[in-house]
């Protein structure tokens, strides 16, 4: 009786294992189509590029040539950099000190301040445009980097994940320092903070994707074309070419690079960022 039991739930084990691998199959062919179609695409003439087949009868990499010489690319891939990193460590230092703050300090409205923060997720983006437009205005941020960074910085997500992880940590590490003298500062960045590397990663390459990805904030506060990250280049790109399917899909294929780069080095770190937050399902 036993045995046929074992057999049972070994059998629907590898039922449901081969039920689970076929919905993964197919959510990666979902994904993995459409970027081989652009790729496709961008790899042939543009007077082929109407011909609704995977078939290139003259294969070639001029679009990118002409995506590279005849735009801004390479300045725009400058000014997302520059942003995108603003915007993960603001993320990153303004999130932690959150997060530190509500997992160790008791104070009154402690979780009252905690709730409002995740209500913060409920607010549209769009809602606040704006607002902070007319804020960055009568500051004469307009058409700066700080413009586009400091709006994206406060991210609930990231002062959950925070807390999740430093409600994680012994506290009789921060004890012990404290019997030494140690101060809240000094605990937060010698004791806290180094042992919080996964929850930093994790945060650092979400808000980095987050703000290299954004078009709709950049598109209203710059209008500055020195100064334009990729997504309002390819914008301008797209509008530019019209027709030329295979120079907008080159330049789509070139702006999204570097987010496939972030996630194959990185996605170690991503795991073991969520793994420790306690967010795992």
């Amino acid at each position: 009786m036993a045995v046929d039991l074992a057999a049972r739930v070994e059998t629907r084990t590898k039922l449901f294992n081969r039920v689970c691998l076929g919905v993964l199959i197919a959510f990666a062919v979902l994904w993995i189509g459409p970027v081989a179609w652009a790729l496709d695409t961008a790899l042939k003439p543009n007077a082929e590029t109407t011909r609704t087949t995977w078939l290139i009868d003259n294969p070639t990499f001029d679009a990118f040539g002409r995506i590279l010489n005849e735009t801004d690319i390479l300045r725009w891939f400058g000014s997302s950099l520059v942003i995108a990193c603003l915007t993960a460590t603001g993320t990153v230092f303004t999130a932690s000190l959150a997060g530190f703050a509500l997992s160790r300090l008791r104070f009154r409205f402690r979780r009252v301040l905690f709730w409002g923060i995740l209500a913060g997720i409920m607010i549209p983006p769009q809602v606040l445009i704006v607002p902070q437009f007319r804020e960055f205005d009568s500051l004469h941020l307009l058409n700066t980097f700080w413009a586009v960074s400091l709006p994206q910085i406060p991210t609930a997500v990231a002062v959950f994940i925070f807390l999740q992880f430093f409600d994680g940590l012994p506290r009789e590490l921060e004890e012990v320092a404290r019997m030494d003298g140690a101060n809240f500062w000094r605990i937060y960045r010698r004791i806290v903070m180094p042992l919080a590397r996964p929850a930093i990663s994790a945060v650092a390459i979400f808000a980095f994707v987050t703000s290299w990805n954004d078009l709709l904030w950049p598109l209203v506060v710059l209008s500055n074309p020195d100064i334009m990250t990729i997504p309002v280049g390819l914008a301008t790109v797209q509008g530019t070419f019209g027709i030329r399917y295979a120079d907008t899909m080159a330049s789509a294929i070139l702006g999204a690079i570097p987010l496939v780069a972030v996630f194959l080095l990185f996605q170690r770190n991503i795991v073991e960022g969520i793994a420790g937050t306690g967010l795992k399902g």
